[in-house]
């Protein structure tokens, strides 16, 4: 596969953000069945790509985008984090997730940790981070643990709660 990875347009911005939130609802509705909910709101797409540090790239496949991730780079503490990692739906389990990852690593080698988090209930994304990634759980958020920043309105954990990982690399 010859993927590369992009920084995003502001012409890419529409089709991404659909894109994204499409993946984030089907592995949701996977598990949960239908909802007439946005389990991905537009308003937290744009939060993230609007914190400060946040880099949003496009994954290409044979000129077609077919991903992407948002990432938030700290250039003082090299503490990064994920924010959002998504295959286009259809397409899953050919290995683009992981060279989408892999692709970011090698883009920021001064990062000391990488950070991250998934629900509970996606299961493939738990293998994905641990397993082949190398992240560890280092949280588990649910009803007898909140995180302060989450947002009243939150569903997308299905009320299972999430897992919050860190992957600290050598150097």
């Amino acid at each position: 596969m010859n993927l590369s990875l992009k920084t995003i347009t502001d012409n890419d911005l529409p089709q991404y953000k659909q894109d994204m939130q499409e993946a984030f609802q089907n592995g949701f509705e996977e598990v949960f069945g239908k909802t007439a909910e946005r389990i991905l709101p537009e308003k937290d797409i744009d939060e993230s790509l609007n914190t400060k540090g946040a880099v949003a790239y496009k994954a290409v496949v044979d000129g077609e985008m077919v991903g992407g991730a948002v990432v938030v780079i700290d250039e003082e503490t090299q503490h990064n984090h994920l924010h959002f990692l998504y295959v286009k739906t259809g397409i899953q389990t050919k290995g683009i997730g992981y060279a989408i990852w892999t692709e970011i690593e090698k883009r920021y080698p001064e990062t000391k940790i990488w950070e991250t988090c998934t629900p509970y209930f996606e299961k493939r994304n738990v293998h994905f981070y641990v397993n082949k990634c190398g992240f560890h759980i280092t949280e588990f958020i649910n009803a007898h643990h909140h995180e302060p920043d989450s947002p009243d309105d939150f569903i997308g954990d299905g009320g299972d709660g999430m897992f919050t990982m860190q992957k600290r690399m050598n150097g």
